[in-house]
């Protein structure tokens, strides 16, 4: 995984061109009409349901755009909230609050959507030893801060990009000329560039489980799109000899049954890609 300080210059890149794309040369609906000395304050308000994200984010935001402004925070990152609740209070210039309303509002709203859904699927394998991750399926841009959601709401991080784990898939696989080729292709390549990183690969059926067993070096082994029975004899037939993944179209309605076929993780797209964002709102109030 990428190291916090790779991850934190990620989250400045997300504030400073977000910023860039929404001010350009400046916000003149509020240079026009709201004095540059004018002070105001405002509150985040919550107009939904679900579990909040982007708390922390939303701090970063307002110090990048005025070290001035001051938040605080009543509601923190992953806690449940309801229609009515306030989060924080922000106060300090009303040209700079104005600023970063809307990068705020837009961050904490997918943000807070990704940590719900993340927050259903984790209460709905409570009592397994299964872990929710997240996958590279995330708005181009934007994916650390969809990360950070994804753990603000109980899931956990599959690798951040492509280089910072190897995951060979289907066509990795197809255009190395097969699975055993890709594999000991792939750990020549980590020897011979001193690089540690760990191998997953994906199997598409149960003798390509077998296979990947046999070249050996597999940190994990994903099970893409198998049914229950044949999800329960891969993980006996691996058994502890690497992890095991289980993907491919899994919901709500499905990801308990494969839980208890015993996989340590289950990766869902879905958490990152199909989500509605939380109603939020940032609205002045009097000082």
């Amino acid at each position: 995984m990428i190291s916090e300080a790779q991850f934190n210059e990620e989250l400045r890149l997300i504030i400073a061109n977000g910023i860039r794309e929404d001010i350009g040369e400046g916000d003149h609906s509020s240079l026009a009409c709201i004095p540059a000395t004018a002070r105001g304050k405002a509150k985040l308000l919550v107009k939904d349901n679900g579990i909040i994200a982007g708390v922390g984010f939303a701090k970063m935001i307002f110090n990048y755009v005025d070290p001035g402004l001051v938040v605080e925070t009543f509601i923190e990152d992953g806690t449940p909230v309801k229609y009515g609740d306030v989060v924080f209070h922000v106060s300090g210039s009303s040209q700079s609050i104005l600023k970063a309303e809307r990068l705020v509002l837009n961050s904490m709203q997918r943000m807070s959507a990704i940590a719900t859904k993340t927050n259903s699927y984790v209460k709905l394998l409570d009592g397994t030893k299964t872990k929710v991750l997240d996958t590279r399926k995330t708005t181009p841009g934007f994916r650390a801060a969809e990360k950070w959601a994804v753990k603000i709401g109980g899931g956990e991080n599959h690798r951040f990009a492509l280089y910072d784990m190897i995951m060979l898939k289907d066509n990795h696989n197809d255009f190395a000329g097969g699975i055993t080729a890709a594999i000991d292709k792939t750990k020549a390549y980590l020897a011979a560039n001193n690089l540690d990183l760990k191998i997953i690969v994906e199997a598409r059926n149960l003798s390509e489980v077998e296979e990947i067993l046999a070249a050996g070096g597999v940190f994990r082994i994903l099970l893409d799109n198998f049914d229950y029975e044949m999800t329960r004899q891969a993980v006996a037939i691996i058994g502890d000899r690497c992890q095991t993944e289980s993907s491919g179209n899994i919901n709500e309605k499905t990801i308990r049954a494969y839980a208890e076929c015993g996989v340590d993780c289950i990766s869902s797209g879905a958490l990152t890609h199909s989500v509605y964002n939380m109603d939020l709102s940032l609205k002045a109030i009097d000082n």
